[in-house]
């Protein structure tokens, strides 16, 4: 990985984070560090804490989704140049917020790695409490990876702590090896976590629904329709009979995992999306197609979008003043939309996967979808996850894992453009000769 050092004394990135009512350390001496479990609850609120940075869920992993793809637009008089290259896929190297996106995961699975490390040697824990704590700390390290593997490809896989000089130099693993380390490391958090709880938490069925995603990426279509069942039938989770309430509350009945934001551990999604007028940055605005592209009666409008008079923005996510909007990763409308993707691949039941859709699509005020074909309804999912999940970070993602960005994006000319290129400062400093870069850069 990249020349970074990390002894556990790393853990001085964690922040105070309201998902325990603990006082979490500033700072944790390596000598001093991991001797009880409450300092095992501070390691673990660290690994957290990673997901919050500026560039991964704090602001630009979940924007670059949508400004590659066709939901948003850098506009003219913006001036983040790092932006500009993302919207029109010409991405550099040298692109700062990519390698922003790329250290700051690396960094956060090191982080997770160095606690999960010191799980056995905490003395006073029973089993079932390392086993817990273990798989709190492989859900966050599975999503890391998978978050990588969805815009570079293949990575190095990283299941131990960077201590020294001689585990920096990693070659990149193949995405088969990359999606079976992920896969693990959710079964594993699956089996030994509690089935809910705190949705700023990792869970048992937080695990089953990432696993969801990951085996719908992974074209494993049976394994991805029933891990969506088994989120779907556990009666833990409903949609929300209003979409706008779905992100006017944290941690409410649909969500099924988020990260958490305040006012100390802020995240800058309000500033990039509103305008200046609106006393935002106005780096990335709403594709005029997409706005258009509203069924007149479609509630999920109202919820996603304001005016600053005749221009639209987007307001998901619009506390702009402290940036204290829990983010959500997963929620439980994509359960109902990947199990009727995947049911459509295993060719299944037309009117069970109509349902699954209208599920969605009812809720937003829409009628039934009217698509009656395998084609057609693939198409027509593809639409529906546009609208959505637009803005969350979602499209680029399905239209490069469906084949579809070629056909869809005039930015995109080449199969080369659908991954990103691995960062310049990477590829410096890193001597192995498996890191190599993306084709085409």
């Amino acid at each position: 990985m990249r020349k970074y050092i990390y002894a556990i004394i790393l853990l001085a990135s964690i922040i105070s984070c309201d998902v325990l009512d603990v006082e979490p350390y500033n700072t944790i001496p390596a000598s001093e560090a991991f001797k009880n479990a409450a300092d095992l609850e501070r390691g673990i609120l660290g690994a957290y804490s990673s997901l919050q940075s500026l560039s991964y869920y704090g602001r630009t992993y979940s924007i670059f989704a949508d400004l590659a793809a066709d939901n948003l637009v850098h506009p003219d008089n913006a001036t983040a140049v790092a932006y500009a290259e993302v919207d029109n896929n010409v991405i550099l190297p040298e692109n700062y917020s990519v390698d922003g996106i790329w250290s700051s995961i690396y960094d956060g699975i090191n982080v997770a790695n160095n606690v999960i490390s010191k799980v056995d040697g905490i003395p006073g824990l029973t089993q079932t409490q390392k086993d817990q704590a273990r798989a709190e700390l492989y859900f966050i390290r599975a999503l890391h990876h998978f978050n990588l593997l969805n815009y570079f490809g293949a990575i190095p896989i990283k299941t131990s702590p960077t201590a020294g000089l001689a585990d920096i130099n990693v070659g990149r693993d193949n995405t088969d090896a990359v999606y079976q380390q992920i896969i693990e490391d959710l079964q594993y958090a699956s089996a030994h976590l509690p089935s809910t709880g705190s949705k700023i938490r990792a869970s048992g069925l937080a695990a089953d629904a990432l696993l969801a995603r990951v085996y719908l990426y992974k074209r494993d279509y049976t394994q991805a329709a029933a891990s969506a069942f088994k989120v779907i039938s556990s009666g833990k989770y409903s949609l929300l009979p209003d979409y706008d309430a779905v992100f006017a509350s944290e941690e409410n009945g649909e969500s099924i995992f988020e990260v958490d934001f305040t006012a100390l551990d802020r995240n800058r999604i309000a500033e990039y999306n509103f305008p200046l007028a609106e006393n935002g940055r106005g780096e990335v605005a709403p594709a005029p197609d997409l706005v258009s592209g509203y069924a007149p009666n479609d509630q999920r409008f109202a919820a996603t979008y304001a005016y600053s008079g005749t221009a639209p923005y987007v307001i998901k996510y619009d506390d702009l003043s402290t940036g204290a909007d829990n983010f959500i990763v997963i929620r439980y409308a994509e359960m109902y939309l990947i199990r009727a993707e995947a049911n459509i691949h295993l060719e299944g039941n037309i009117l069970t996967i109509k349902d699954d859709i209208n599920q969605v699509r009812n809720r937003a005020g829409l009628g039934d979808v009217t698509a009656s074909t395998y084609t057609d309804l693939l198409l027509a999912i593809e639409s529906e996850r546009r609208f959505e999940f637009a803005f969350e970070g979602h499209r680029w993602f399905d239209l490069v894992r469906t084949g579809r960005a070629v056909d869809v994006l005039p930015t995109v000319t080449s199969i080369n453009q659908t991954l990103f290129p691995i960062p310049l400062s990477e590829l410096l400093t890193n001597t192995n000769p498996e890191m190599y870069q993306n084709p085409g850069y």
